[in-house]
């Protein structure tokens, strides 16, 4: 085997279409331990469903913004290559805005559109009557403007929100595609776990077992397999397989899991609302849920939970195992916890997940967003939301906010991708992809990659295609 990627998620799936599109690898294989690809922060139900762009996002730095531009609108691009039909169940255009609420808030909009939109000239800056225009029951209040003082920044008729679900079985599909009629082979097995991966030679001996309960596990055996490079995109469970082998010791895991909340049919487009410097945590924003026509999502909120998958309970014991508790982590939590906004924030946090009371709480929150919701209007959306695997730097005894890269060794590397993952997907799979070209010295289409997923003319050096659009963190092994 020449490449094998661990998980079946959209950054898997990414890389596993970009090598068959644009490599000449002979043999590459995916594995995903559940019966279906996508099943878990990937899931549509289990994320935000946003191209996140860096214009409407507050927390992100200029800097920041246009790395996640260029990577993004590689999932824009990409669907461009696709028939039509396909292309509507992947990615889907909103108006969106980030919405700003009173004197303060609206003077950080008003400067930040200066700086910014020279950057993404579709942003517009919009008053209460143009807010009113495009969101009526976000500027209205009883069909009269709102008294507070209203602001806008806002981008109109863009590819705003995404299933990454559906984008992840596409990617295998165009991966298929791009082999049909070749000696080039592609494999593709669920319900298989990774229980071992090790040095062998130029490349590793991975031990692959069938994933219990799972039907794809049905007619398996364990087996061996020996890959030249192994890519692991498995969320938090990449850092804990990494960890098992020796790698990524400086790291511990704190799990953030996001709940939501249906309305219904409130909103045109997404509606997000200005960060909190203060908070890691991402603010209240409105959606239109592409799975579920005619209703609009509220959320996410924030909540520290033991578990690194939200609804598979056993994950509390891999979490013990991530966590590494020990007096940095001891310290970062309490860095935390000493600032008051953080401090009422996760306790507003876990009083959302009260069943009584998260209603009554998180209706005085949407109201910000929405100012004539009523109660009625509010419905927890069971079994949505996922978990974000936020890392610990334990040698700097910090929250770290990105991604982080472990290449453990040569032709090895552990990838944790919190959010925006989905966003950054091509352009994580792109800087992948470089190591394995540059390692296994296969052939490699620049020129067509740059041409098809960043929209230029001429492949403009690794860096084009390798920039990540987290604040990605990198560690060697």
């Amino acid at each position: 085997m020449d490449v094998l990627i661990v998980g079946g998620g959209v950054c898997g799936t990414a890389l596993l279409f970009e090598l068959a599109r644009y490599t000449d690898l002979g043999r590459v294989a995916l594995v995903e331990r559940y019966d279906a690809l996508a099943s878990v922060n990937s899931r549509a139900t289990n994320n935000s469903q946003t191209i996140h762009c860096g214009d409407i996002e507050t927390n992100y730095t200029l800097e920041k913004a246009l790395k996640v531009k260029r990577t993004a609108e590689m999932i824009v691009r990409y669907a461009e290559l696709l028939d039509p039909a396909s292309r509507e169940r992947c990615v889907f255009r909103t108006p969106k805005m980030v919405l700003g609420v009173g004197s303060e808030e609206c003077a950080l909009l008003r400067e930040r559109f200066q700086r910014f939109s020279p950057h993404f000239p579709a942003m517009e800056l919009l008053d209460a009557e143009a807010i009113a225009a495009w969101e009526p029951r976000v500027a209205l209040l009883n069909g009269q403007p709102r008294p507070e003082e209203l602001a806008a920044i806002g981008i109109r008729g863009s590819y705003t929100a995404v299933d990454y679900e559906a984008l992840s079985a596409s990617f295998v599909a165009e991966a298929r595609a791009a082999v049909a009629g070749s000696e080039r082979q592609l494999e593709l097995q669920l319900g298989t776990t990774v229980a071992a991966i090790t040095p062998e030679g130029e490349g590793f001996r991975v031990l692959l077992t069938p994933t219990p309960g799972c039907s794809a596990a049905a007619d398996q055996a364990e087996r061996q397999l020996w890959a030249r490079h192994v890519v692991v995109n498995a969320g938090a469970h990449s850092l804990l397989m990494a960890q098992q082998m020796g790698y990524g010791l400086e790291y511990s895991c704190l799990p953030v899991a996001g709940s939501f909340y249906f309305t219904p049919d409130l909103l045109n487009g997404k509606v997000y609302t200005v960060q909190n410097d203060k908070l890691p945590f991402a603010a209240i924003h409105g959606d239109p849920d592409v799975r579920a026509p005619g209703k609009t999502r509220f959320g996410p909120t924030a909540l520290p939970l033991p578990l690194l998958e939200r609804y598979r309970l056993a994950s509390f014991w891999e979490f013990l195992k991530v966590l590494r508790l020990d007096w940095a982590v001891l310290a970062v939590a309490w860095q935390l916890l000493r600032v008051g906004d953080i401090r009422r924030y996760i306790l507003r946090n876990l009083l959302f997940e009260v069943p009584w009371l998260r209603r009554r709480l998180f209706l005085a929150d949407a109201r910000k967003i929405v100012p004539g919701m009523q109660l009625e209007d509010l419905r927890f959306a069971d079994g949505y939301g996922g978990v974000r695997p936020q890392l610990i730097d334990k040698r700097q005894r910090r929250l770290l906010l990105g991604e982080a890269s472990i290449p453990a060794r040569p032709g090895l590397v552990f990838n944790v991708t919190p959010s925006p993952g989905g966003s950054c997907c091509l352009g994580n799979a792109a800087r992948d992809l470089e190591q394995i070209v540059a390692r296994l010295g296969c052939g490699f289409d620049r020129a067509r990659l740059e041409r098809e997923l960043h929209g230029t003319a001429e492949a403009s050096g690794p860096a084009a295609a390798s920039g990540s659009a987290a604040e990605e963190v990198v560690v060697a092994g």
